[in-house]
């Protein structure tokens, strides 16, 4: 019996790879293959978690908190977020403006289907991270992108989003520390950027992973705005799943049904080891830091020595993202042609947006070590095509 092919909606088949995660396949696929792969790709820390963070994993489960919870999530851990925000920032939020996430993404999930209806617009930067985008347009929105450039730090010009504001535009969206460029937005474009009307939408995920300066909440320059946060990268958590976005009120009630649709709740034991986070694992919280703050200087250092551009330098984070224009304006080809000859992972900037064609993106979340031997076999590779 021949069966027909199994029809796809239109939206399931539009949308794109996320090339990065292309590219850390085939790496998997070498080193099953018995090739020595360094990966520069990845935005994941390689530190273990806290301790203290898998203790009071381990102490709920033996309590038995393996159940579904509130599904805004357990009131000590959105009374710890308040009051980590009121410490950090000064602004003042409730328990009752947030809702606890399996993860960030489906904070960015319950977010931008709770605001889009087909057609509407979301203002993103460009570069960006590209998950942006793609959820955007998977739940019927438009991406509008502005521009950032090299010489300004990749800092949006808040004129520039002016001009793209239009009677359809929903949200500003904001990332800072950003995830590809590594830089942070600085607070007079931030209250610049609140000025213009439309609601702010600030992902604030590598927030506590800043070197130089200091990061700013979009709370602290208006109350029209969203927060989108979670514990993978500043706790080293990536595989737990936790996150949250902070609300104004009048948001909570119909995203908490979405959460309840989609979600039902976040892990109970998981909430518990966020809480800890919050509470306890600041000192190694600042361990981690100071070492990704010296492992940024080495790849700094060791990007611009072989050539590359890196006009202002990235303050936060673990990523630079690296003018390769001098090699090659073809970023997919060049990090594909780095991987399969240096044996070295890294991102292609067009991955980001079309304004970063010819660039390419460094994590510089693992050891000095293998940043340094990356760079060497970079090295070697360039040397050889010249």
């Amino acid at each position: 019996m021949v069966l027909d092919p199994i029809a796809l909606a239109r939206r399931a088949q539009a949308i794109p790879p996320f090339i990065v995660v292309d590219v850390i396949d085939r790496a998997v696929e070498m080193q099953k293959a018995g090739e020595d792969v360094i990966m520069l790709a990845v935005g994941e820390p390689d530190f273990p978690t806290p301790a203290c963070i898998v203790a009071a994993a381990e102490a709920a489960l033996r309590q038995g908190k393996t159940k579904y919870t509130h599904s805004l999530g357990i009131p000590p851990l959105r009374e710890a977020i308040a009051a980590d925000y009121h410490r950090r920032y000064g602004v003042r939020v409730t328990p009752e403006q947030m809702i606890v996430t399996p993860g960030t993404s489906p904070a960015m999930f319950l977010v931008f289907s709770g605001l889009l209806e087909p057609g509407d617009e979301i203002i993103l930067s460009d570069p960006g991270y590209p998950c942006y985008q793609n959820m955007i347009e998977y739940l019927g929105g438009r991406a509008v992108r502005v521009p950032v450039f090299e010489e300004d730090g990749f800092q949006y010009r808040p004129e520039m989003i002016q001009e793209k504001i239009t009677p359809r535009t929903k949200a500003i969206l904001v990332n800072s520390p950003s995830n590809p460029t590594g830089n942070l937005l600085d607070p007079e474009r931030m209250a610049a950027i609140a000025r213009l009307g439309p609601l702010v939408i600030s992902d604030e995920i590598y927030h506590g992973l800043v070197y130089v300066g200091q990061e700013h909440s979009i709370l602290e320059f208006t109350d029209r705005a969203i927060v989108l946060n979670g514990f993978s990268k500043r706790y080293s958590m990536t595989g737990w799943r936790v996150g949250y976005t902070i609300l104004p009120p009048d948001l909570v009630r119909p995203l908490q049904k979405v959460q309840q649709n989609f979600f039902i709740s976040t892990g109970d034991f998981v909430q518990w080891a966020a809480l800890a986070a919050l509470t306890s694992a600041g000192p190694e919280v600042e361990r981690m830091r100071r070492t990704f703050d010296r492992r940024r200087r080495v790849m700094i250092q060791g990007l611009r020595a072989l050539g590359f551009g890196i006009t202002v330098e990235p303050t936060g984070a673990f990523y630079v993202l690296a003018n390769a224009r001098a090699f090659s304006s073809d970023s997919y080809r060049l990090a594909f042609d780095i991987l399969l000859s240096a044996k070295v992972g890294v991102a292609p900037g067009i991955d980001f947006g079309p304004n970063t064609e010819g660039y390419l993106r460094f994590s510089y979340a693992v050891s000095e070590a293998k940043i340094e031997e990356g760079l060497r076999r970079i090295e070697r590779f360039l040397k050889s095509r010249s």
